[in-house]
């Protein structure tokens, strides 16, 4: 196992929408693996495979307390919503893809997901609070859609062109 560099916005990968996994196999449950270790060294709750430039529908989560003995280490392929509650709720989030940005996304309670696991066995989890945001916030770098989407067109925009600035600026160097 081993952890990947991550893609960094404006990284165009950021921006597809992801082909779906045919079969969970020994290469899915690798960059699973790899995933998780990339999000545990930088210290993130989730991580979707285009954040390492994987243009793939696979995310992991780890929505654990940080004192949790028995953490619960999600791995899916293919997950999508099938259910969500008309009830929001309104979280701050910030992305291992935009560095240093943060803000407050609203998106609905609850949420029922469809996914195969590592083992490629069609799983159901229905998930509130933490979990429900982290989930959402997964699927949709599946979609192409970041958090900075949810914000003002003003907020948004003045990232973007930070980080784009920045990009550049580290490519001249």
């Amino acid at each position: 196992m081993t952890a990947k560099p991550l893609s960094i916005l404006p990284d165009p990968v950021l921006r597809q929408v992801a082909s779906p996994v045919a079969t969970v196999t020994d290469a899915v449950r690798q960059l699973m693996d790899d995933m998780v270790d990339t999000m545990r060294e930088e210290h993130g709750l989730g991580l979707a495979a285009p954040q390492i430039g994987l243009s793939t529908r696979v995310i992991v989560m780890d929505c654990s307390d940080e004192d949790d003995s028995d953490p619960v280490i999600w791995k899916m392929a293919n997950p999508e919503i099938i259910d969500a509650s008309d009830d929001m709720a309104s979280m701050e989030e910030g992305c291992l893809s935009i560095p240093g940005y943060r803000g407050e996304v609203t998106r609905p309670a609850r949420v029922t997901v469809r996914y195969l696991d590592a083992d490629g066995v069609q799983q159901e989890m229905q998930a509130t609070g933490l979990l429900a945001a982290c989930v959402q916030h997964e699927i949709d770098h599946l979609n192409g859609r970041l958090f900075i989407d949810y914000l003002s067109r003003v907020k948004r925009d003045m990232i973007i062109r930070k980080m784009t600035k920045e990009a550049r600026f580290e490519r001249e160097e």
